[in-house]
């Protein structure tokens, strides 16, 4: 498994960042190559959503099931976090999202321990790097507002 951690600063409010970043079908127009469909529910996510994210190139592709097993939104002064687990055969692992708030916006920690099922441990050095490069872009353009 291959542990990275993403660290942000936002002007954003924190509820706002929030909203960004579990919300879901928009991380499919941020993350390369990828699709994203929620399968199930409470409406606006939450505990216990199940959502695939599909990734192809050409005919080739796979799908990433994750549900949201942790669900605590920010309040104006507390910390929120959002727990993935991946249920798929070929991602394994988990992500934490947290966002703490600020006195002028706030700080995004993405945490996560991805696991490719097959790769050996050797090459989770490789699989950090790159997987920490993709996530970071990706919330980095999450965390743009849309119309900002």
């Amino acid at each position: 498994m291959a542990l990275f951690v993403i660290e942000r600063g936002s002007t954003l409010p924190a509820a706002r960042a929030w909203d960004l970043l579990t919300d879901w079908r928009r991380h499919g127009r941020v993350a390369p190559l990828t699709a994203v469909r929620v399968r199930s529910g409470p409406p606006g996510g939450g505990l216990g959503t199940v959502f695939v994210a599909r990734t192809r190139i050409g005919r080739l592709g796979f799908d990433d099931p994750m549900e949201v097993t942790e669900w605590r939104p920010p309040g104006t002064d507390t910390p929120g976090a959002c727990r993935l687990d991946k249920r798929g055969r070929v991602f394994t692992g988990w992500a934490l999202v947290e966002v703490l708030p600020l006195a002028t916006g706030c700080r995004v920690r993405w945490t996560e321990d991805l696991g490719l099922r097959g790769l050996p441990r050797a090459a989770d050095p490789v699989t950090r790097r790159v997987a920490a490069a993709v996530f970071g872009r990706a919330v980095d353009r999450l965390l743009v507002a849309d119309g900002e």
